[in-house]
């Protein structure tokens, strides 16, 4: 019943949607990584839905979806939700970065995430698919973990979708 709560925001045109079986399984497995921020009202301002995921040097944590509604944009929200992620993915589960995926034509959030520090990785060609294909960002933040940053060194090529680890 809580996850209808979340129609406010994801009916946003900016917002990738899911469907309800992904949600769960997302709070069944990494419920660390699943925030929402709630209004006084009890209404929903925006969530974050990550997981971890990879091996060896490549264990990072994943930013599957970070949204804030329209009314709550512009306040800072979308920076604390991207920090909690990060403290978790770094503090909790040792990764040595994070990592997200966007459209290539989202300018405005791809400038939001590199002023949070995270770096064009790889371009990803057709990784979006359906009526509107579109290329996306894979883009990443070093943690601590990775001391030398070699997890956010950008690949000279781009990749296709079947050429990513996870």
């Amino acid at each position: 019943n809580d996850l209808f709560r979340f129609n406010n925001v994801n009916l946003d045109v900016l917002t990738e949607t899911y469907n309800m079986p992904f949600y769960l399984q997302y709070m069944s497995k990494w419920p660390e990584l699943f925030t929402v921020a709630e209004a006084p009202d009890n209404s929903i301002m925006g969530y974050m839905l990550g997981k971890s995921e990879g091996s060896g040097s490549l264990w990072h944590g994943h930013v599957s979806a970070v949204t804030v509604a329209p009314l709550y944009r512009r306040l800072g929200l979308a920076k604390t939700l991207m920090e909690d992620l990060e403290s978790t993915s770094s503090n909790v589960y040792n990764a040595f970065f994070v990592d997200l995926f966007v459209r290539a034509s989202n300018t405005l959030a791809i400038n939001m995430y590199e002023k949070f520090g995270y770096v064009k990785y790889r371009r990803v060609l057709g990784y979006y698919s359906g009526d509107d294909p579109e290329d996306a960002w894979d883009m990443r933040k070093a943690l601590a973990r990775d001391e030398k940053k070699q997890s956010v060194i950008p690949m000279d090529r781009p990749v296709l979708p079947q050429e990513l680890e996870w």
